[in-house]
């Protein structure tokens, strides 16, 4: 049966250096293991997937900031700040955030994902500073820009008073631009001239010419390993990691295994959108790591409600969640700090147009299985193009407009309605059968829990819409379904009956809906 399973998951060990091997087995040179030494690492890489995946967020709802652009607590750290400069320091830090998590336990999120704040570049790399993290110098000392290490330590332990679980962006694959270690340690890289002689490009091969680290080496990957406990040890609940497609998979298999045992969430990131990028990702989580970005969905998404396609692409991406070890934990989400806001995706539309689709897009996404992840600033529809113009600085209250107020109010609402149901935060999903003349428009599925049900209809069309569906189209159970004037969960004009062997919905336009199905 172990045979079985080493051949069907793919958990076979490379390089990677696996913490307190039993005593009884000596240190196998690397790529030669004997049976003893196979059943052992396969073991503990089992039970590792398994206790991932045991390691659940459902029902939590992730909220991102990128500090330097969120709130400036402490104008003493504001070195070479230009808040009119859209790639400078505009002085956010880690104490601003620290007085704004009321905020974010208000708008209904649980979990604060926070952008890296290791020490950066101290001039700017070809016209940008390193305010969003990604370009490590020191990768244990919290930039000076952001506060200091006890700062973070203040941060962490005030969201957990506030019930908030934090989860830290991990840098795995590089150094920043102009980093020392480039000199003073060469074989902790790869080289420009000769990385494509080792394998994959992707893997091997720097990233925007970034340093990239060889984490077939064991120095580096004991570095990297040890970074990982130095930022656990400051009370994390999870890690994010940024761009593991360019990271070797034995690697990330090795650290999600150290993390299972640390106890800590794991979520990766995959950049790709396209609807066949889909097995790429779900390596990663087949690996070891809880969660992956579901960047396909968040495509699909944006074409059909920004973009008034059809709901095909959305369908093909969950068809394709059997490809996942637990498609339920992956992360969804509207947009990020790399990809243009929600709101800017239809720039002929009038604001108000705008703005009802991002309320729109926010309860689809409420819907649907994974655990949703919120962008600062999507709660109030804030608009922005791409990087860098979709990290403009996070408003607060007293500057929003009253029509940012009411996307505020209905996205808190929605979470409300989120949290309360448990059909909706941890349900299973099945996607039901619409007939083609009405699938462009129509999307419908069932969030089904333990102890409630629920039927989720979208309607795209541009106006209010009625649709009708056989009931011996739909599965067996619905034949059985007893209305007693189910409320739309969100509380919108919407209605659903059964009459004369069909299902009938009245949809308000463009909407996202969802039916308690009492009866069922």
């Amino acid at each position: 049966m172990v045979k079985a399973l080493w051949v069907r998951t793919g958990l076979r060990p490379s390089f990677f250096d696996f913490p307190n091997p039993p005593p009884s087995i000596e240190r196998i040179p690397r790529y030669r293991y004997n049976d003893s030494m196979k059943n052992w690492i396969t073991a503990l890489l089992l039970c590792s997937f398994s206790s991932a995946l045991a390691l659940s967020w459902q029902g939590e709802v992730i909220y991102q900031v990128m500090p330097d652009r969120f709130f400036d607590g402490d104008p003493s750290n504001n070195l070479d700040v230009d808040k009119a400069g859209p790639r400078d320091w505009h002085g956010g830090d880690l104490k601003g955030l620290t007085s704004k998590l009321e905020y974010i336990k208000n708008l209904g999120a649980t979990v604060v994902w926070l952008t890296p704040i290791y020490a950066q570049p101290t001039s700017k790399q070809g016209g940008t500073a390193g305010y969003h993290g990604y370009w490590p110098w020191d990768f244990s000392t919290v930039d000076p820009h952001f506060g200091t290490l006890e700062d973070f330590k203040t941060f962490t332990a005030e969201a957990h008073k506030l019930g908030l679980k934090v989860m830290l962006d991990q840098v795995v694959n590089h150094f920043g631009y102009g980093a020392p270690q480039v000199l003073s340690k060469p074989d902790w890289f790869h080289k420009d001239g000769s990385c494509a002689k080792l394998g994959d490009n992707e893997i091997f091969c720097p990233l925007s010419g970034l340093p990239d680290l060889a984490q077939e080496n064991p120095e580096v990957s004991k570095f990297l390993l040890e970074n990982n406990a130095f930022w656990t040890a400051q009370g994390v609940d999870g890690f994010r990691y940024d761009a593991v497609k360019h990271v070797p998979l034995e690697f990330m298999r090795g650290l999600a295994a150290q993390n299972v045992k640390d106890k800590l969430y794991t979520l990766g990131e995959v950049f790709e959108t396209s609807l066949s990028s889909t097995v790429k990702i779900a390596s990663f989580q087949k690996a070891g790591l809880n969660s992956m970005f579901d960047f396909p969905l968040q495509n699909a998404l944006n074409n059909a409600i920004m973009g008034e396609r059809s709901f095909d692409a959305v369908r093909i991406v969950l068809e394709k969640d059997e490809e996942y070890a637990a498609p339920d934990e992956l992360a969804i989400f509207l947009d990020n700090h790399d990809v243009a806001r929600f709101a800017s995706k239809s720039p002929l539309l009038k604001d108000d147009e705008v703005n009802a689709r991002v309320v729109y897009g926010i309860r689809a996404l409420l819907t649907l299985r994974g655990i949703p992840t919120l962008w600062q600033g999507t709660e109030i529809a804030m608009r922005g193009g791409i990087d860098p113009d979709n990290r403009r600085d996070m408003r607060f209250e007293a500057t929003w407009t009253p029509a940012e107020k009411a996307v505020f109010e209905a996205t808190q609402e929605a979470l409300k309605v989120h949290k309360a149901s448990s059909a909706l935060s941890k349900g299973t999903q099945a996607v039901l059968p619409v007939p083609e003349f009405q699938a462009d428009d129509l999307m419908l599925f069932t969030r089904t829990s333990s102890d409630q049900k629920v039927l989720v209809a979208w309607n795209n069309a541009a106006e209010r819409k009625s649709y009708s569906l056989k009931l011996a189209k739909l599965p067996p159970e619905f034949a059985n379904l007893k209305l007693e004037n189910p409320q739309e969960l969100f509380g919108q004009d919407a209605k659903v009956s059964l009459k004369g062997g069909y299902l009938h919905l009245t949809l308000p336009a463009r909407a996202a809906t969802a039916f308690d199905l009492k009866g069922l």
